[in-house]
């Protein structure tokens, strides 16, 4: 509180944004204008489709929570971003209240660490449907999915909660410019006067419950699985179960693969303008690319959508799926990972 020029409780901050580059902030608005309603009409298509369908297996009930978490986090940063563009190009930035902006952090940080456990969640669902597939039905129960679908979102709350709280609670130097088109974290530590170590404890702390630990439940599954794989003796099977796991695989190593690189590392080593334009890559294209993953090869999700859209052929691809509808196909699909072919 003694230090010149800071304060623990700023009125507010000024998003730069691209405010700094007025040639490129039309182009710029049109390209994410485009990308955000793709996102938002694809992620919406695949919740209706799931809706549409009577019987949901698991592997559903997880890629319809998926495409939830990717609707609210794009719409969590993109629509304000897309308003910021539209503004004068004479003002230096965009005003957010202090209030408005640790709201904006705090459900950022609580969809994104939502989506971390989710992945773990989804890893547990494909090691018990290839390790032990007669008893798939019977331990995956919609109930279970229900309940780690709540502790998902519980937990990356509880989290984000925490974070938030300490970060806010750093004085803010000088200005309140954020080199950033919404409130992310590496931009609000950036500002911050301090350099102490110890202020980065909470960061830290939340990249190991948020990233550290469900990726090692994650490499536990999928080492179980590859030694599920080893032991089954026909190559048709063993390529068919691992198929089953290419989409989750795809999605987590792009998931942690970003957020490690954004986030586990030195205060010392943050550069304004890299991560805000890598920011701006995986607040916009990753929620895009992850529905698109899973939907294209998940047969049941493009025969719902297919339903939903009244394309010719559906009934055939809905028959290819009636075995879903009864108990003996739920365990055979259990056994064979049918959630993702």
């Amino acid at each position: 509180m003694d230090r010149p020029n800071a304060t623990t409780m700023p009125c507010g901050f000024l998003l730069q944004g691209f405010f700094e580059f007025p040639r490129l902030r039309p182009w710029l608005f049109l390209l994410l204008l485009a990308v955000h309603l793709a996102t938002v009409s694809g992620n919406l298509l695949i919740l209706v489709a799931v809706a549409s369908v009577p019987t949901r297996p698991p592997m559903l009930l997880f890629l319809c929570q998926l495409s939830a978490i990717e609707l609210c986090y794009t719409l969590v940063v993109v629509p304000r971003s897309l308003a910021d563009l539209t503004l004068p190009g004479q003002r230096k930035g965009s005003p957010i209240s202090f209030l408005g902006c640790a709201l904006q952090m705090q459900m950022f940080v609580a969809l994104g660490g939502a989506e971390c456990f989710l992945l773990a969640a989804m890893a547990y669902d494909r090691y018990v449907a290839i390790c032990h597939p007669l008893r798939y039905a019977a331990v995956v129960t919609p109930g279970l999915c229900a309940r780690l679908a709540l502790a998902c979102c519980l937990g990356g709350l509880a989290v984000s909660v925490g974070l938030t709280a300490a970060v806010f609670h750093l004085p803010f130097c000088g200005s309140c410019l954020l080199v950033h088109f919404f409130c992310d974290i590496t931009a609000l530590l950036h500002r911050a006067c301090t350099r102490s170590y110890a202020d980065e404890l909470p960061l830290l702390g939340a990249c190991l419950v948020l990233l550290l630990l469900p990726s090692a439940l994650i490499l536990a599954s999928y080492a179980a699985i590859a030694g599920a794989l080893r032991r089954l003796r026909a190559a048709g099977g063993r390529r068919k179960a691992a198929s089953t796991c290419a989409s989750h695989l795809a999605v987590t190593f792009l998931h942690y693969g970003c957020a490690t690189f954004m986030y586990v590392r030195p205060k010392a080593s943050y550069s304004p303008r890299l991560d805000r334009t890598l920011a701006l890559v995986y607040t916009n294209v990753t929620p895009l690319l992850y529905p698109l993953i899973y939907s294209l090869r998940n047969r049941e999700i493009t025969a719902a959508i297919r339903r939903v859209l009244g394309c010719p052929g559906m009934g055939q691809a809905g028959n290819q799926e009636g075995g879903c509808a009864n108990a003996e196909g739920q365990r055979r699909a259990g056994q064979t990972g049918q959630g993702f072919a």
